[in-house]
């Protein structure tokens, strides 16, 4: 079983932030430009909360408001679910599915880390799985060189 670690450092590392006082435009901008779903919102150092392209739905299209008036703080979620680099990608796989969530937050000593999305999970266990087929293949063949 693979941990998050394990995925972390195959990333790049750097983690898309904004501040909570930017306007919710320069978010979807930024997020936008990355070809991603979410950027953390980050304070003083500090998590503070995830901005979504679902939070962008639900708090921004839906009640009309303008993006280019509307701050970050008041439509970002702060209800975070994070874990931690040792939980597996299976546990994470669990939670982001009980939680309906596709962006997990990932902090160790009291520090972000890193920031896992579903499509990261799934990548890895597709890969998992590819290894796993070509190892038994190679065997049941006779090809196997153990």
């Amino acid at each position: 079983m693979s941990n998050i670690r394990a995925i972390l450092a195959g990333k790049s590392g750097d983690v898309l932030s904004i501040v909570s006082t930017e306007v919710v435009f320069e978010a979807v901008r930024r997020m936008a430009e990355a070809g991603v779903g979410s950027i953390l919102v980050i304070d003083d150092g500090e998590l503070r909360g995830i901005f979504t392209e679902r939070d962008y739905l639900r708090r921004i299209a839906l009640e009309r408001r303008r993006s280019t008036e509307t701050l970050v703080a008041d439509a970002m979620t702060t209800k975070l679910i994070v874990v931690g680099p040792d939980e597996t990608v299976e546990q994470c796989m669990a939670v982001m599915t009980e939680q309906r969530i596709r962006h997990l937050p990932i902090m160790e000593g009291g520090k972000l880390i890193g920031l896992v999305s579903i499509g990261d999970l799934v990548r890895h266990v597709t890969r998992q799985q590819a290894e796993q087929i070509r190892y038994l293949t190679d065997f049941v063949s006779g090809s196997y060189p153990g």
